[in-house]
């Protein structure tokens, strides 16, 4: 599949960027992402990994636009409230860059579906809205060995890292998963949604860019992974922190005795709502 003309032109601030050129641009061409939600996160990442050239893009999300989505979900407008938002995304990925194939799963992702989907993907990039679709991407990619770039939102903060669990740092400790820094999730009720606590909507813009360049890095193979750190935004200040992550040996699916050993535990656990991406 090597650069058609058309697509040289597109992507020649890339081509002439040392870190990417051609070879890394090809890379991208080959490269198959899986995003999970096309909402707050899922805008801004899907419209720049579009942008960038990823060759296949899959967007799993069973919700459709509500006017209230608009507010932070930019790859959605007006016309399209109602929509499911996969096809709403698609339309905006297809008018951007018509050289992106994309696949559509308008389906909740569940302990059923999980394995199968993220298996046909080179790296996931987990929007979503919930702790316990977290868990199961979380677990889904550390069983079908799948780097997982991670994001979430607060009202005023984000939070962005990548997991490869199933890898090992240069300390020769596995680096860690999400059970790691959230071993259990909050009781159902304990965590605020944002339609009750609200967010600055460009919020999701900013967590969403830098979740894409993360994954960009990842697929080219660019500067340092964010495995084994934990990069906390606070918007109130305008800073940036970055804080060391370990691996638990103690917790249950990459620990020194796993006690999860596939995905059944998610057919029996409630949805606990988080911030709504």
């Amino acid at each position: 599949m090597k650069l058609t003309p058309e697509e040289i032109e597109r992507y020649k601030r890339h081509l002439v960027l040392h870190e990417v050129g051609g070879q890394g641009q090809q890379k991208l061409k080959e490269s198959k992402v899986l995003v999970v939600g096309a909402g707050g996160l899922g805008s801004p990442l899907l419209m720049y990994l579009a942008a960038a050239g990823v060759g296949t893009i899959g967007i799993v999300d069973d919700d459709r636009v509500s006017l209230d989505n608009l507010q932070r979900q930019v790859i959605h407008d007006t016309d399209q409230v109602g929509t499911l938002k996969t096809e709403s995304a698609a339309d905006a990925i297809s008018r951007l860059n018509p050289h992106i194939e994309l696949q559509i799963h308008s389906e909740r992702l569940t302990a059923h579906n999980a394995l199968e989907l993220i298996s046909g993907y080179d790296i996931v990039a987990d929007g979503s809205d919930n702790f316990a679709t977290r868990y199961l991407v979380n677990d889904a990619c550390f069983f079908a060995k799948r780097p997982l770039v991670f994001a979430a939102l607060g009202p005023f903060d984000g939070y962005l890292t990548t997991f490869r669990a199933f890898e090992s740092g240069e300390d020769g400790k596995p680096y860690p998963s999400y059970r790691c820094i959230f071993p259990e999730a909050p009781p159902p009720g304990t965590v605020a949604n944002c339609s009750e606590v609200g967010i600055l909507g460009a919020i999701a813009g900013v967590m969403g860019t830098l979740q894409a360049v993360e994954v960009l890095k990842e697929l080219v193979g660019i500067g340092e992974t964010l495995a084994g750190r934990l990069m906390i935004y606070d918007a109130r200040a305008c800073r940036f922190e970055n804080v060391n992550v370990a691996w638990d040996p103690a917790n249950p699916l990459s620990g020194e005795n796993p006690t999860i050993t596939d995905l059944s535990i998610h057919m029996t656990n409630p949805v606990a709502e988080a911030c709504d991406a």
